[in-house]
């Protein structure tokens, strides 16, 4: 029987499609507006923010970096408990989103501050000029200027993120990653490992796509 003619390896496949894309989904979301509030919290208080405050800045950019220092692998089972009280368990798809999402809350942080950071400061002071108050300058200033950069963030989150999912089927995570491990290294089915390399390949080039061709016109 041909790889791609067997009806059990399509459903199987099939249903890890939709694994790692309900994973990557929901990540992404909460991550991206968990990740939001330190990122202005960052923003305003930087030495050329709003309301520059040292401490705060310095202290929030230290537990942002420290938490993306951490190797996905390891944050995956260092917060097992975590994920046990969160969703009740620590393997299986839903399981999986808890550390995906707090992995990637600290660089949706970084990568949203930078965003915003390089907003033209000529735009911020003539807001200023005309009388806008901080909330105006931040939202149609910071945040408006810097939508098409704040996109490019996202899809550079996704795609991580399809990367991550993978990662998670060794640990009974589900999705592409998870076939790959059970089926292609354990039972030795170079077609399954084949077939999830490409698709992961095919998931990461037509979300670069799209993100290219919305940056564009955005910009």
């Amino acid at each position: 029987m041909g790889v791609l003619s067997s009806s059990a390896m399509t459903d199987i496949i099939l249903n890890a499609m939709w694994q790692t894309l309900y994973m990557v989904f929901w990540s992404t979301l909460i991550s991206v507006v968990l990740g939001f509030i330190p990122a202005i919290v960052l923003t305003l208080t930087a030495p050329d923010g709003l309301h520059p405050q040292k401490v705060i800045y310095e202290t929030l950019s230290f537990i942002v970096n420290v938490f993306r220092s951490f190797p996905f692998i390891i944050l995956l089972v260092l917060i097992i408990p975590f994920t046990r009280m969160i969703v009740g368990k620590s393997i299986g798809t839903t399981a999986m989103i808890v550390p995906l999402t707090v992995s990637a809350i600290p660089y949706v942080a970084r990568v949203f501050e930078t965003s915003l950071r390089e907003t033209d400061p000529g735009v911020i002071e003539a807001a200023r000029a005309f009388g806008a108050t901080d909330l105006q300058i931040l939202m149609r200033v910071y945040v408006k200027e810097s939508v098409p950069r704040l996109l490019n963030g996202i899809i550079l989150l996704v795609i991580s993120l399809i990367g991550y999912s993978a990662m998670a089927g060794t640990v009974g995570g589900g999705g592409i990653g998870n076939i790959a491990i059970q089926y292609g290294y354990m039972q030795y089915r170079t077609d399954y490992l084949v077939v999830s390399s490409v698709l992961l390949i095919i998931f990461v080039q037509l979300v670069q796509m799209l993100g290219n061709h919305l940056y564009k016109r955005l910009s």
